[in-house]
């Protein structure tokens, strides 16, 4: 009998062990399972928060942009520019300062060639800009040089940071008279950022950080800066101060592919271990990182799997302790049997207890994102409204450029008529004043057709002879590019050959590619441009406008469609972005090839049958 019992001892701990390692190797795996898990679905709802973010802060770029175009034509800005009289300038002042409630910048100025601004929105504050001289910023240099800048800087006057935007005002002869300048604040972006407990901030190209949820963060770096660098861009006053000293995060082992780091807490505590995500900012080489706390997560997703584990696990094996002790006790152990099984309810119980407890904490997560969604629901009523201004502005833009060619043909003929007039040849007089009146006619149709898309949208499209609107097209050029027009030849195009479309509206894409290709040729005598037919089919044709310039530039190429992109000077970025949108609108596409021989955009358009 001792050696029996012996045996069923040995027997009933080898079962124990194997029970213990079975639960531990089930609750480890279950437990990873559900912090993976948990982990992707965080990365995926912080991925959609930066992506929001991402898209307010970028329509918040763009409305900014439009501003300094438009300013830099204004009338009113150049005659102060030209002759600072008192009352001229107090008209300006006001007139800045009316503008600074509707379309959000801080502070709007205007600064002559020698750096010394003149006029300002602030011209009431204490801290007001007029009379400061800014030759010393890169933002004033840069629009001087190039027509355009931006810079991110630390005010010299109000010692408050923001995104300056400038643009170089000229006469009409072309000359720079000098520059106006947008500042953006990102306060009230920056305050809905700290509503939330995902850390947020942009960095530059460098590496500083510029704006951000955390204001102690400003001004430090995301790697240490070379000292050389370091103390110029110190002495550049573009950040003040700032020590530009790295930020307290520290990397950790990635975690399911995840990048994970640790940062001190807001209160100073060290080591809060953060998901991060980061977003590239288009147009402006920024970087946006955002920062989600991850423990809690984890720690909740680790005993969510194991006492889901533990609710399948426990009654198996108490299911297998029952079925060993009924083939391999005898009724003597009946007893201990009951023991067992007691204690088993009350391990049973008291993992009860941790579930339920766990399930509390999960409903207090529920209802903490509950809480964020909609705090994020008001801020994409925010985007909504910011995108409805960028649109406004990019359509005031798109306007400018479009008609800028009618009026330069106006501008041509009435100057030939005024000679006729001069010379006697009236009756080539009447001819030239009918033509401008027909380019009047045609502005008028392009900013109607502009204000019918902003009120109905999509426009019907008609059949339009291909060959006229070509010969509209040469017909608005034929005054800025007289001299180069010889080298311009138009391949065999039949006659009433029809496309779908709107008349204007193919001859403002015409416009735009030849003009680029007129352009592109100048400075160039062997150079030359062709228009024809490259394909040709029962349903739809390609029309293809090539030249035989110095081609495009690869960084060029690559951000072809992107609005306020342009390599030209004093160009808007827009001639490219409006043509394709034209074509795409009747069911076509506008593709281009360029290579060191030249540069060819076919146009795809559909048949009218």
């Amino acid at each position: 009998m001792p050696l029996v019992r012996r045996t069923g001892r040995t027997l009933w701990l080898a079962y124990a062990i194997i029970a213990i390692a079975v639960l531990a190797t089930g609750l480890f795996v279950a437990g990873e399972r559900a912090r993976n898990a948990a982990l992707d679905a965080l990365a995926e709802d912080v991925l959609s928060d930066a992506e929001l973010k991402r898209a307010l802060l970028i329509a918040v770029l763009d409305r900014s942009r439009t501003l300094p175009l438009v300013l830099a034509e204004d009338a009113d800005l150049q005659a102060a520019l030209l002759n600072p009289a008192p009352g001229l300038i107090e008209d300006v002042n006001q007139s800045l300062a009316d503008l600074i409630p509707g379309t959000g910048a801080s502070v709007i100025y205007i600064v002559r060639t020698d750096g010394t601004a003149i006029a300002a929105s602030n011209f009431r504050q204490p801290d007001s800009f007029v009379g400061s001289n800014y030759a010393f910023r890169q933002y004033f240099t840069g629009a001087m040089t190039n027509g355009t800048a931006e810079q991110y800087a630390l005010g010299s006057v109000s010692r408050r940071p923001g995104l300056y935007l400038s643009r170089r005002v000229e006469d009409d002869a072309g000359r720079p008279l000098g520059v106006v300048v947008v500042k953006v604040e990102f306060d009230p972006l920056e305050e809905s950022w700290q509503h939330s407990v995902r850390t947020t901030y942009v960095t530059d190209n460098k590496g500083i950080v510029l704006i951000t949820s955390r204001p102690d963060w400003r001004f430090f770096t995301m790697a240490d800066i070379p000292q050389e660098d370091r103390l110029a861009i110190r002495e550049s006053l573009q950040f003040g101060e700032a020590p530009l000293e790295t930020l307290p995060i520290w990397s950790m082992p990635a975690k399911d592919g995840h990048d994970i780091v640790a940062t001190e807490d807001v209160t100073g505590a060290p080591h809060r271990t953060n998901l991060v995500i980061a977003l590239d900012v288009p147009g402006s080489g920024w970087r946006m990182h955002v920062l989600a706390p991850s423990a809690e997560t984890e720690r909740a997703a680790l005993w969510q799997g194991r006492i889901a584990a533990l609710a399948v696990l426990v009654p198996l094996l108490a299911l297998a302790a029952f079925l060993i002790h009924r083939s391999g006790r005898s009724a003597r152990r009946t007893a201990e049997a009951k023991a067992a099984q007691a204690e088993l309810e009350r391990q049973v119980t008291l993992r009860t207890v941790e579930l339920t407890e766990a399930r509390d904490r999960l409903q207090a997560e529920i209802a903490e994102h509950h809480a964020t969604d909609i705090r994020l629901q008001g801020v994409q009523q925010d985007l909504v409204q910011a995108n409805r201004l960028a649109i406004l502005g990019q359509v005031a833009a798109g306007v400018a450029h479009e008609i800028n060619q009618p009026v330069a043909t106006i501008r041509a003929y009435a100057d030939n008529a005024k000679t006729f007039l001069d010379r006697g040849k009236s009756e080539t007089a009447k001819e030239n004043l009918a033509l401008i009146a027909e380019l009047t006619d045609r502005i008028g149709a392009i900013t109607g057709e502009l204000k019918g898309l902003a009120r109905k949208g999509r426009q019907a499209a008609e059949p339009i002879e291909l060959k006229a609107a070509i010969g509209g097209a040469l017909f608005l050029l034929k005054s800025r590019f007289a001299g180069s027009f010889d080298r311009v030849s138009i391949s065999d195009i039949p006659s009433g050959l029809t496309v779908l479309g709107q008349r204007i509206r193919l001859e403002q894409v015409l416009i735009n590619l030849l003009q680029n290709a007129l352009e592109a040729i100048e400075g160039k005598a062997d150079a030359a441009i062709t228009i024809g037919l490259s394909r040709l089919t029962d349903d739809d044709l390609d029309l293809a406008v090539s030249d035989t310039g110095p081609g495009l530039p690869d960084h060029v190429r690559d951000n072809l469609f992107i609005p306020f992109t342009t390599s030209k000077q004093g160009g808007l970025g827009l001639g490219l972005v409006i043509a394709r949108d034209i074509v795409a609108e009747y069911g076509g596409r506008l593709s281009v090839e360029t290579s060191a021989g030249g540069t060819t955009f076919t146009i795809t358009l559909k048949r009218a049958l």
